[in-house]
């Protein structure tokens, strides 16, 4: 037998051993005990993170409203921006992005220290030696971290939703942003629990900690990457036409594409903004390019939890889809292992 198949070979029990009896806390205390550092550090985060939103909202604000107020009362100009966007919205933006973009250290945690290590020192041989079948152990390894990030992220989310509504007029940070999209809704979580799924895979298929790492937050960032691509084509985006002038559309919308109509068909590529000069020299000119109106396609803040809940859909069926190939994976590599 090879030096990669006894690591994988899922051993018996010795008789006696008591192994089938093993109940499933027991297997479950053990991976909290291996990676309570991890937890530990985990329960942190949230802390330090919920506690800056607090902080934030319930009294570094008071600072920045007095502020505001003295410059409106001053008669000053872009008050919002100059204080209100600067301060307060930069820190909550940075909290922001923080959560929603978390699944990365995830994902480096799953491929790196809960299963890529145990595989590459043989600590994963060694509990298969004690009586924890494969599968058990591979679902104490996904069910643990997943109860723990699940509860976090949820605690977040909560919070944050609750800072970025509190004072919408000191805030730039749009519900579309980098910062507050994935942070108030499921999607963040489901990319979380997606990024631990492709983390354990990666491990899975590498079997060593450092490149299982590297891919493993490669891989996440991908995904999430060609996700945000599509992201508009969720939900079907509302199109507004004018034949006099360009379209005026909601507040707070996120605009996916405008452009001039060709004689009534959309054509987002036309560099129409060259044609001044007077009204007679402007309307000839569009007249030349054939412009017969203009549109705009977008999606009104309404559209939020449409798209996030199918976004979430997506990405859960993904990580659906890796814990399913991770379990096949295992099973395979033991039972030829054990063959062998």
């Amino acid at each position: 037998m090879t030096a990669v198949a006894a690591e994988e070979a899922p051993h018996r029990p010795a008789r006696g051993s008591g192994g089938g009896g093993r109940t499933a806390w027991g297997t479950v205390r053990t991976v909290l005990r291996l990676h309570r550092t991890g937890l530990l550090g985990w329960a942190a985060v949230v802390l330090a993170l919920s506690g800056w939103l607090v902080w934030l909202t319930e009294i570094a604000v008071e600072e920045e409203r007095a502020a505001w107020e003295a410059c409106e009362r001053a008669g000053q100009d872009l008050c919002d921006m100059t204080i209100g966007w600067v301060g307060y919205s930069e820190s909550l933006g940075w909290v922001g992005l923080l959560i929603s973009y978390c699944f990365l250290a995830v994902a480096a945690f799953a491929g790196g220290a809960l299963i890529g290590r145990e595989l590459e020192n043989g600590t994963a041989r060694l509990a298969w030696a004690q009586g924890i079948t494969p599968a058990r152990w591979l679902t104490a390894k996904l069910a643990v971290p997943a109860l723990a990030l699940s509860a976090g992220v949820t605690v977040l989310t909560l919070v944050y939703r609750w800072a970025w509504g509190a004072h919408r007029a000191l805030t730039d940070n749009g519900w579309m942003g980098d910062d507050a999209y994935l942070s108030r809704g499921p999607a963040g979580l489901a990319y979380v629990l997606c990024a631990l799924a492709l983390g354990v895979l990666t491990a899975l298929v590498l079997r060593r900690a450092l490149p299982a790492l590297a891919v493993s937050v490669a891989a996440s960032g991908l995904f999430s990457f060609v996700v945000a691509r599509y992201r508009g084509s969720f939900w079907p985006a509302v199109t507004r036409t004018s034949a006099a002038d360009a379209v005026d559309y909601p507040d707070n919308a996120w605009e996916l594409e405008n452009g001039v109509l060709i004689r009534g068909r959309r054509t987002p590529d036309v560099d129409h903004w060259n044609c001044d000069g007077t009204v007679a020299e402007a309307r000839r000119c569009l007249d030349d390019l054939g412009v017969t109106g203009y549109y705009t396609t977008y999606h009104p803040e309404s559209h939020y939890w449409p798209i996030q809940l199918v976004e979430t859909g997506v990405v859960l069926s993904v990580a659906a889809l890796a814990t399913a190939a991770a379990f096949l994976l295992l099973r395979r590599r033991t039972a030829t292992a054990s063959a062998a």
